[in-house]
Order: structure tokens, then C-alpha cells, then sequence
């Protein structure tokens, strides 16, 4: 008998405690770029697990999240694309980094598994300008003489949402092709020379995936989780090189986080021998006077959260964690410029 109460009473106290957690629970709302979804996806399910709170981030580009941001229909906005001073001022924003990764090349042609084909920036940029169109070129074959490459039409597959992916994506070809950037030039959005659009990250991979004899850019995530063929990309120094997370961290180790306003670094082309030339931090995008600095508070110890416990999860995914001392340095930032109606700081 004084079991059974012990057990009913535990099983009470049990039921009591799952509802105050759910009472006080706190749904928040993000939106924007594609290129971090798996590690926010992955954060927030955790997040919720340990505290109760759920993180609701939608993958609509980073053109939407900076919209969105704007707007103020979101508690967070996150973007490839950093903003610039001028427009976080004009807009009230506060910028910062989250986590850093790559984006990589895919391809979809037989025979051809991951890591082994070869390709120059140069190179790259020809075949989304449409002047290398099949996969023999002697372009590519002579980068490639161990491998038998087909006599057939490539299929170029770009976004077709206003992405910082493209942002980054095009940054690089920018830099490494004078006549990428006088043709075509660096935005979330261009005039495509050639090619045909799949929305998100997730519409690229998936085109890819369908699509013989394609070729695409995806967050290095993506390529993964469709066992896409990424390729490997000769770097600054003249090396090729493999993504990884040992390539992407080789690339962020330059980073120099007081040179940019609004800590807005591109990561491209970067020096170092290790380093992977389409490297980049995805940003978060939050109002700098907060209407309600409670659901403010939440968001930001969402992030604190998972710089403190989300590294081994980041790590899984191939994504880098940021450094203490950057995280470190944001957490001052919020500080210092994320308020309440009353101007009192949101982060003690």
C-alpha cells in the first residue's frame, strides 16, 4: 500500500513538473538561410528536449530571413549574405555569427564518386557561364587524366531564391574569374548565364540527385544527407583539397572578426595550404529595441546554449563551431546593443 502512494505521489510530482515546463515554455520563431537548417534543425530539437523551449526555424532563403527580419514577423532573422553597416543601422539590426561552414560543388555524372573529380575556380566559373558545356572539355579532362569522363552536355543547377548561398557562391567565382564578375557579378540573386533553379539548398540536392551529368552548389551538409559526389577544388595556394571540416576550420582561422562592421566576413579564398576556398559564416539577424525583451532573452539563450553544448553537434554535421573568444566577444555585443523598450540591456 505505501508503495502504490509512493508511486502515485511520484508519478504526481512527474506530471506536475512536465506541466509547469510546458506553462512555461516559449515558442520562438526564426527564418531565412538554408545553408545552416541542419545544425538549427538539430540544436532545436535538443534545445527543446533540455529546456522545454521550442525554436521554430524556417528555410526560406536568406533574402526571406533578412526580409522577414525587417518586418519584424520573425524573433530571428538569419542570413549568408551579411548586411551591411548602413542597412543594419537604417533597419535597427544587430548582426552576428552563428556557426561556419562550406559550400561545395556536386555532381551528378556515372562512375564518378565523391572527392574525385578535380576542378579550378577559373574552370568553375566557365561552366556556369555556359563556355565549358560538356564533361570531356579538355578544360576538365586535363585537370582529370585518371578519370573517363562522358561526351555529354552538362546540366548547370543554381538556386532560384534570393540566397546567401548564391551570395557566397558567386563572391568566390567573383574573385577567381574576371569574367564571371563582369558578366554575371555577386549577389543573393543573378542573372543566370545558363542553368535551371531549385529553391533552398534542399531543391538544388534534389535536382542534382534526379539529374544526369548535373552540377551544383550545396552546403556541404546537404551533399551528405543525398550522397551527392562533391567535388574537389583547387585552392589559393594551388592545392586541391577535399570540404571538411578540417578545411573549413584551416580557412576560418584567418578570420578577422574586428575588421568587419557587423562582424559581416566573407571567408572566401582564403590563404593557407589546408584551407577550403568557399568557406562562410551564416549570420542571425536580431532587432537592436526589443518590444518584448522576454522572448528577446530566449532567443539569445538559444545561441548561448549552443556555442556552450552544440559544438560536438555542429562538429557531426561538418560545420565549425565558432571559437570562445568570438562567441565571447558577441555575447558583449548583445549586451551593449540589444535593449528593451526602456533601453535597459536584454543580456546581463
Amino acid at each position: 500500500m505505501f508503495k502504490r502512494i509512493l508511486t502515485r505521489c511520484a508519478a504526481g510530482l512527474a506530471m506536475m513538473a512536465a506541466a509547469s515546463v510546458a506553462a512555461h515554455a516559449t515558442d520562438l520563431t526564426g527564418a531565412g538561410a538554408s545553408f545552416p537548417y541542419p545544425i538549427y534543425a538539430k540544436w532545436a530539437a535538443k534545445y527543446q528536449e533540455v529546456t522545454g523551449n521550442r525554436v521554430n526555424y524556417q528555410s526560406i532563403g536568406s533574402g526571406g530571413g533578412q526580409q522577414q527580419i525587417i518586418a519584424g514577423t520573425v524573433d530571428f532573422g538569419a542570413s549568408d549574405d551579411p548586411m551591411k553597416p548602413e542597412d543594419l543601422d537604417k533597419h535597427g539590426l544587430v548582426q552576428f555569427p552563428a556557426v561556419i561552414g562550406g559550400t561545395v560543388p556536386v555532381v551528378n555524372i556515372a562512375g564518378i564518386q565523391e572527392g574525385q573529380l578535380k576542378l579550378t575556380g577559373p574552370v568553375l566559373a566557365d561552366i556556369f557561364l555556359g563556355k565549358i558545356r560538356k564533361w570531356n572539355d579538355p578544360a576538365i579532362a586535363g585537370l582529370n587524366p585518371d578519370l573517363t569522363l562522358p561526351a555529354k552536355g552538362i546540366v548547370v543547377v543554381h538556386r532560384s531564391d534570393g540566397s546567401g548561398t548564391t551570395f557566397g557562391w558567386t563572391n568566390y567565382l567573383s574573385r577567381v574569374s574576371p569574367a564571371w564578375k563582369e558578366q554575371v557579378g555577386q549577389g543573393k540573386a543573378v542573372k543566370w548565364p545558363v542553368g535551371q533553379g531549385g529553391k533552398g539548398n534542399e531543391g538544388v540536392a534534389a535536382y542534382v540527385r534526379q539529374l544526369a551529368n548535373s552540377i551544383g552548389y550545396v552546403e556541404y551538409a546537404y551533399a551528405h544527407q543525398n550522397g551527392l559526389a562533391w567535388v574537389q577544388l583547387q585552392n589559393r595556394e594551388g592545392r586541391f583539397v577535399q570540404p571538411s571540416q578540417q578545411t573549413f576550420a584551416a580557412a576560418a582561422a584567418h578570420a578577422d572578426w574586428d575588421s568587419a562592421p557587423g562582424m559581416g566576413l566573407v571567408l572566401n579564398d582564403e590563404p593557407g595550404a589546408d584551407s577550403w576556398p568557399i568557406t562562410a559564416a551564416t549570420f542571425i539577424l536580431v532587432q537592436g529595441r526589443q518590444a518584448d525583451p522576454k522572448r528577446a532573452r530566449e532567443v539569445l539563450a538559444f545561441f548561448d546554449w549552443a556555442w556552450r553544448e552544440g559544438g560536438a553537434m555542429a562538429s557531426e554535421l561538418d560545420y565549425v563551431p565558432l571559437p570562445g573568444e568570438v562567441t565571447a566577444k558577441i555575447r558583449g555585443i548583445w549586451t551593449e546593443r540589444v535593449r528593451g523598450g526602456d533601453g535597459t540591456a536584454v543580456w546581463q
